[in-house]
């Protein structure tokens, strides 16, 4: 049996079912492009089409340039719990807003790399560290405060934007690299975040309090609101056997759905296919990644989220089995990407809702944000295996029945978390 959280009293008691969307929607919309333009699909999406380009230019391999993705990955397991304390300390807009800006600029900052592999890893760690504010740590820690009865729909709209972003941005990408060179490609692309994500989220992205209170008031807010909000505290939660579960179970799901993506342009090539077909399919993880974010988070909502999970990714086990095992066809390698893609759709929505559901909120950017610490080790060593398998064998085959089993293991690790816990605020 399936027991619902509850929160008593507060923002959250405000609304019910889809009502919750008349106040909250502006919320949902800044968060949706501070996500999609921000440190998480930016450079994951971008690098499968600039490393060819980095490659050509200054001689370096697939496997040296996908090592900037590891580099990020340990830079965020450092950075990413300290803006988690940081947003429920003074509050997730400053936070949000000041790491958009500080983001883009350090993304554009590849522009400037003069064939200097220490620079090009030194930029990767630098702009980790910056961005690590636009990851959906700070986004949905105030999308789960203004939502409940459709929390789970709120959290994929929200997180539609790597989806939404992850198909754009690969066109987008090749067409500025094709009119100005790989280094206009990286000035365009990071110009984005400025242009659009910063300006909606300086008018639409505002927390519960954020436009009664001065900054005093909300960071007083924000402390007070922590003290008293539903749920174990992250001391608490360190001793809690559930968080080490969703610890270890995000590794080997991230390293096997992170690990193909970057990598997708490449596999199809090696899978025989020509040029116009790769770029029609690997737009297709985009796409993928939309529907799975919709219909995940329809689902996580009215069902027990960790069957759901399992369901979800063991599928792109299957596609894993198909790329490793061949022979591929047009229809079964545009079928595996969507299975890979639906799952990328569900793993962030899926994470804070479980966060949210088994923990409550009084630490919640704390716990979002050492999990996904956790998430991006798996991510970031993903593709650089991937990478490596390639440079040594000339092959995908070993990392992608890796990636079988990884992905089978961790989604039944989420079946042993048991019912939802409750949790009542104060009045």
């Amino acid at each position: 049996m399936v027991y619902s959280y509850t929160i008593k009293g507060g923002a959250m008691a405000e609304g019910k079912g889809y009502g919750e969307f008349r106040t909250g929607w502006p919320v949902v919309v800044a968060a949706m492009l501070g996500i999609g333009l921000g440190l998480s699909p930016v450079p994951f999406y971008t690098i499968g089409m600039l490393a060819p380009e980095l490659a050509r230019e200054f001689g370096w391999t697939f496997g040296d340039i996908m090592g900037g993705l590891p580099i990020m990955t340990f830079a965020v397991l450092v950075a990413s719990p300290a803006v988690g304390f940081l947003a429920d300390r003074i509050g997730v807009r400053p936070v949000a807003l000041a790491s958009v800006g500080l983001f883009a600029l350090s993304f554009m900052a590849f522009a400037l790399n003069p064939g200097d592999i220490r620079f090009f890893y030194a930029n990767w760690a630098i702009m980790a560290v910056l961005g690590a504010g636009t990851l959906p740590i700070t986004w949905t820690r105030a999308v789960n405060n203004r939502f409940d009865d459709r929390k789970g729909l709120a959290l994929g709209l929200s997180l539609l934007g790597t989806g939404v972003f992850g198909f754009l941005v690969k066109p987008f990408t090749a067409l500025m690299i094709a009119e100005f060179g790989w280094r206009g490609a990286y000035l365009a692309v990071g110009a984005l975040p400025l242009i659009i994500a910063l300006p909606v989220a300086w008018f639409a992205f505002h927390d519960v309090g954020d436009r009664t209170q001065n900054a005093a008031q909300r960071r007083e807010s924000a402390a007070l609101a922590a003290a008293n909000a539903p749920g174990l505290t992250f001391s608490q939660t360190l001793r809690e056997w559930r968080f080490w579960v969703l610890a270890v179970a995000f590794v080997p799901i991230s390293f096997a759905i992170g690990g193909p993506i970057p990598n997708m342009e490449n596999i199809l090539k090696s899978g025989g296919f020509a040029a116009a077909d790769i770029v029609t399919l690997a737009s297709l993880i985009g796409l993928s990644v939309i529907a799975g974010r919709l219909l995940g988070g329809w689902l996580i909502d009215r069902f027990w989220a960790p069957g759901i999970a399992f369901f979800m990714l063991c599928a792109p086990a299957a596609a894993c089995w198909i790329f490793a095992h061949g022979p591929l066809t047009f229809e079964t390698a545009a079928i595996s990407i969507v299975l890979i893609g639906f799952a990328a759709g569900v793993e962030y929505d899926l994470m804070a809702f479980l966060v949210a559901r088994y923990f409550g909120l009084k630490s919640y950017g704390a716990i979002y944000g050492t999990l996904y610490g956790f998430f991006a080790l798996g991510a970031g060593i993903g593709p650089v295996v991937f990478g490596r398998a390639f440079d040594a064998t000339g092959s995908y085959d070993g990392p992608l029945m890796q990636a079988v089993l990884m992905l089978i293991g961790g989604a039944a690790l989420l079946l042993t978390l048991g019912r939802y816990r409750q949790f009542t605020a104060p009045a």
